[in-house]
């Protein structure tokens, strides 16, 4: 037989599988490479033919017919219409055409698709025959246009529909796996007739049964392809039909009839089961599993011959109140699974951040895709000892102090994730301080920034600020917790105590917001931009550098050149510094602190900015100064003003109290009376709730700019502050 080539593609994320599923299917009579997107097969038709009657895991089968470049439409028409078409299809018959196209100059898929069927079209109708019609569901002809970097693959596809819909499944109970996503999965668990004879395996929320009749059509030994009622090369003119019946015969006679098999599937919901039993019966192995109803708390009543396999898909919450409500199944889950000593227990789930609740041992961990849907196959183990009595009303109580040792796995997991993501986004964009984490788990409430001494870069300090907890938690439990992130930050990072710094962030009244925490006064430079900064991690509450604002101060930085800036409530300066290197002419920051001002001064310092006629620090009640400018010395206008007053101040030093919802529109104003005709205000606030006053409009153009200025870092917590650009009308 002629060798062809063919291009098999699956679940995405399981090439692996798929390859190693295909090279046992053609044995020797075929080659198989993994390549991007799929499996790549040179052998006969034969072989082709066996994809589409065994793959369990493929989803399509191409077979190429032509490839060209298709730099435009025309040249996609011309390649198209010089095919023989007529080796492949009568002129009376039906076809259908899909395209996909990547980093091509063709961008529209409907479009490209469009010109295939025209020139195939064409090429009948110019021979004088009749011109072939479409037809999508079941046409003689499916053929499948793929583009990528103008490189075009015009393929025929074998398998017509999509090898996942084996024909059992009529009805379903609700967001499915496909049935290859499924016999993936089952794979990745071990499930293959070896294991289905020694092992029982059981779905305890089966829904519509995908997951047991994918595992009982593979210990039967039945093909996955044997009653679908179409293939696209039925009508394919090449179809060699007398070795397509022989594969069916052969296939036939593969079965088990009675495979020496225990499947089970479990569900609280008597609809479900019907369905799954109905599919079941339509699959032919409805006498291979043993379906009750069940609700996952109920297991302990459940017998089994052998140690099990437990594979689940549990319902998916995407928004954090549906989370919530999901953490009391995982808990049940688990508890019910360490009834089974030995079992091996497999889940894909969209909210990885709960199965720490499952307390088991992780063996694995793969990321899986559920339609849209990210989702991760985690795999465990029970431990073979005594069974675990199941409680049936809900979670059991966490011991007075000590952290569970899931919830440690789950802060692990999340921290080796989010490092994963942003180190090499921080390495990218040239930064070295970031928030790494910020209240992630609910059991974990606390901010954690990561920042590189700039003079020392292999040295990393860690700022940890943990959220008050409710009066519902127990405090030693909050104590132990905090404890625990600490060890785990050393193990992770390889960071010395001395390095990790702690503190809790609370609601603070009267002047506590102002109480110095520590006295050890050790500050050291960390580097963004252009710019070096201090920071002290240790004797305040903040550092001295707020990271959520690290856009907005490049972006002043990028406007300094040659203008004015007047920084209002200027905190340790970081903006006035990040102003002064992009080339601002003046530059006066404003502050009631004196030690933030003296801050401010080392950081100019340290940068090399020591030019007292373009650099000026001026000790200011802020409000005080608004008030009459020209008293406090302040008799300019600035080309740009930046305004990131605190939420909230009653200092005794102040002359009134500050609210910034109640008093942000009176600041605005009055920064704005010392704006040059052209020149802008920015305000940013990180008050919670803030709502900004609707009156400004009316003598001002606001733009929100808050989405532009909030970092990679920062956008789990988009609220984390409020900006606005404000021009004078």
């Amino acid at each position: 037989m002629t060798e062809q080539r063919f291009f098999v593609t699956g679940s995405r994320g399981f090439e692996t599988q798929l390859f190693h599923e295909l090279r046992s299917l053609v044995a020797r009579s075929a080659r198989a490479k993994k390549v991007y997107g799929g499996v790549e097969l040179h052998g006969s038709l034969e072989a082709g033919y066996r994809v589409c009657l065994h793959s369990r895991i493929a989803n399509r089968v191409y077979l190429p017919l032509a490839e060209f470049r298709a730099d435009n439409e025309e040249s996609l028409y011309q390649a198209v219409y010089g095919v023989d078409w007529t080796r492949h299809l009568d002129d009376h018959g039906s076809l259908a055409v899909s395209a996909t196209l990547s980093r091509s100059h063709i961008t529209h898929s409907h479009y490209a698709a469009l010109k295939v069927k025209d020139a195939i079209v064409d090429f009948f109708r110019n021979r004088g025959g009749s011109r072939p019609r479409v037809d999508k569901e079941r046409p003689d002809l499916r053929l499948h246009l793929n583009i990528h970097q103008n490189r075009a693959t015009l393929s025929l596809d074998l398998s017509g529909w999509p090898l996942h819909r084996r024909g059992y499944r009529l009805q379903h109970a609700g967001a499915p796996l496909k049935e290859n996503l499924a016999a993936a999965l089952l794979a990745q668990a071990g499930w293959d007739e070896r294991a289905a004879a020694e092992y029982s395996l059981l779905d305890p929320l089966c829904g519509s049964g995908t997951f047991v009749i994918e595992a009982a059509l593979i210990a039967a030994r039945i093909a996955p392809g044997l009653d679908r009622e179409h293939f696209g090369f039925l009508g394919w003119k090449q179809h060699d039909a007398a070795l397509w019946q022989g594969l069916l015969e052969e296939a036939e006679q593969r079965i088990v009839e009675a495979p020496d098999t225990e499947i089970v599937g479990c569900d609280i919901s008597a609809k479900a089961l019907q369905i799954a039993r109905d599919n079941a019966l339509r699959a032919g192995v409805e006498s291979l599993i043993r379906f009750e109803q069940r609700a996952v708390a109920d297991l302990a009543g459940l017998q089994l011959q052998r140690r099990p396999i437990i594979i689940a898909n549990p319902p998916y919450g995407e928004r954090l109140q549906a989370e919530q409500g999901l953490a009391t199944l995982y808990s049940q889950m688990g508890r019910a699974f360490r009834q089974f000593p030995g079992a091996r227990v497999h889940l894909i789930s969209a909210n990885p951040d709960l199965l720490h609740r499952l307390r088991l041992q992780r063996t694995g961990r793969k990321t899986a895709h559920n339609g849209p849907i990210d989702c991760v196959f985690a795999s465990f183990s029970v431990d073979e000892g005594p069974a675990v009595p199941i409680a049936t009303n809900g979670p059991a109580a966490p011991a007075a102090v000590k952290t569970d040792d899931a919830e440690i796995e789950a802060l692990r997991n999340r921290l080796l994730k989010n490092h994963k993501h942003l180190s090499r986004w921080a390495r990218r964009n040239d930064v070295t301080c970031y928030r790494l984490y910020d209240a992630d788990l609910p059991e974990f409430a606390f901010a954690l920034d990561r920042y590189e001494h700039a003079d020392d870069p292999g040295r990393v300090a860690f700022h940890l600020q943990e959220y008050q907890p409710p009066k519902t938690v127990d405090p030693e439990r909050a104590a132990a917790r905090l404890d625990a992130a600490r060890r785990l930050l050393g193990e992770l990072f390889g960071t010395a105590d001395a390095d990790i710094h702690i503190k809790q962030r609370r609601r603070q009244k009267g002047r506590e917001q102002y109480r110095k925490l520590d006295r050890q006064g050790e500050r050291f430079p960390v580097r963004e931009g252009p710019a070096q900064l201090l920071v002290n991690l240790s004797d305040y509450l903040d550092t001295g550098l707020f990271l959520d604002h690290r856009l907005t101060r490049a972006m002043i930085r990028e406007q300094a050149q040659g203008k004015s800036l007047l920084n209002l409530f200027c905190y340790t300066g970081s903006v006035s510094v990040q102003a002064a290197l992009g080339g601002a002419r003046r530059v006066v920051s404003v502050d009631l602190s004196n030690t933030y001002l003296d801050w401010a001064r080392a950081n100019f310092v340290l940068n090399g900015l020591e030019d007292e006629s373009r650099y000026r620090f001026l000790q200011q009640d802020c409000l005080e100064l608004l008030r009459q400018p020209r008293r406090h010395g302040l008799d300019e206008r600035f080309d740009r003003i930046f305004l990131d007053p605190p939420s909230f101040s009653n200092s005794k030093r102040m002359e009134g109290v500050l609210d910034i919802q109640r008093d942000h529109a009176a600041l605005i104003r009055k920064s704005a009376a010392l704006l040059e005709p052209d020149g802008l205000l920015y305000f940013s606030t990180n008050r919670k709730g803030f709502r900004l006053d609707e009156l400004l409009s009316d003598a001002f153009h606001i733009r929100d700019i808050t989405r532009a200025t909030l970092p990679e870092d920062f956008k789990r917590r988009p609220k984390i502050h409020q900006c606005f650009e404000i021009r004078r009308k």
